[in-house]
């Protein structure tokens, strides 16, 4: 499984990781599809923005790492309070349901619960609030 440091990484092109050969093909066709992807968006800058990254032209370093920063709040919380992702089992669970497990940390979620009408709402209110100043953390192996 991969965090969401890891996320980051990959997207910016910082991905260390060396894994098998398996995993060294696969790491390699989706940094080509990054490639391809990061672009075709410099091709639709204009202006200053198209200015700023002219010379990002190989890997597009630059304007990865600015597209990371702009959207990694919005990635975070597709991850943590999707319905896409709800039943997904790579976070264990914090809070909400009918737990009784000392971990969960009832009436205080941050995605909300299906009994309040504005999800965005629950917890103290604000979403936003999330760990990805935590680029790095460390992984034990």
């Amino acid at each position: 499984a991969r965090s969401f440091a890891d996320i980051g990484d990959i997207v910016r092109g910082r991905d260390l990781y060396g894994g098998s050969k398996k995993e060294i093909k696969q790491r390699q066709l989706l940094e080509d599809k990054l490639r391809k992807i990061f672009g075709k968006i410099q091709e639709k800058l204009t202006g200053d923005a198209k200015k700023h990254y002219e010379n990002d032209t190989k890997n597009y370093y630059k304007l990865r790492e600015d597209w990371w920063n702009a959207n990694r709040a919005t990635i975070w919380e597709a991850m943590t309070c999707s319905n896409e992702l709800k039943d997904n089992k790579y976070f264990r669970p914090t809070c909400g349901g009918d737990s009784t497990s000392p971990s969960v940390a009832r009436n205080q979620c941050r995605c909300g619960d299906d009994k309040k009408p504005d999800k965005s709402k629950a917890g103290d209110g604000d979403v936003n609030i999330v760990p990805t100043y935590l680029d790095y953390v460390p992984q034990y192996l």
